[in-house]
């Protein structure tokens, strides 16, 4: 199993509405801003805090696809809701209102598709060590991970297109994990890399196709140690 630096799995969305994202999340919802990262090639990434973890919404200044995505829904535990409530955000992006507790959910769920629940069970369970809530749900730290399975399957393209295209995990040490998970079978989306002083990161793809970031942040682990030779 993955060795967890926090409990919270993060959100990321990639946008060319900003404003409206902000306006939706932060105002309607009322999660609060962590800060305004510059992550490169013309993106923003606005930070909002989301019950122990963080949604990451990445406004692009280049326009961006419409590709395939299995991250089909965020759940947001809301005690002010008696009963659930499903919103949908300016990119389309399906958010879900629950009683704590519903499903399992006290901090936050995602919803992910893809065309083989057996593969995706095997991914969370065996290769992330999440917790089996039931046959097609995961505990991973606080985070509760529902698939379901979807016909006609079409493989997700680019992380960076517009929507709920990826999650990420905080751990303690990216290149030990990252190795371990390729070597039971799990696809590489990209090999571990260092952003300075800041974090570690490298990215892997679930049975479906869609993206995982592992992040190693200097934040919560403290110094990153030295590179490979």
């Amino acid at each position: 199993m993955v060795d967890l630096a926090k409990p919270g799995l993060d959100v990321g969305l990639y946008t060319n509405l900003g404003p409206e994202s902000l306006a939706f999340y932060g105002d309607e919802l009322g999660l609060a801003s962590e800060g305004v990262l510059k992550v490169g090639g013309g993106v923003h990434q606005h930070r909002l805090s989301l019950r122990g973890s963080v949604l990451k919404i990445n406004d692009s200044r280049a326009a961006l696809g419409h590709d395939v995505t299995g991250y089909r829904r965020l759940r947001i535990a809301d005690e002010t809701v008696p009963d659930a409530t499903l919103l949908v955000d300016p990119n389309g992006v399906e958010v879900e209102l629950v009683p704590p507790g519903t499903a399992g959910v006290d901090a936050i769920g995602v919803v992910v598709e893809g065309p083989d629940l057996a593969a995706m069970a095997w991914f969370w369970s065996e290769a992330l060590g999440a917790t089996p809530l039931a046959a097609d749900r995961f505990r991973l730290g606080s985070t509760v991970i529902e698939c379901r399975p979807r016909d006609g399957w079409v493989r997700p393209g680019p992380m960076a297109a517009a929507g709920f295209r990826y999650l990420t995990v905080q751990v303690r040490d990216v290149r030990a994990d990252h190795a371990r998970l390729v070597d039971l079978g799990v696809e590489e989306g990209a090999a571990p890399m260092r952003l300075g002083s800041v974090a570690r990161i490298s990215f892997i793809r679930d049975p479906a196709g869609n993206w995982i970031e592992l992040s190693q942040r200097a934040s919560l682990v403290g110094d990153l140690g030295p590179d490979d030779a």
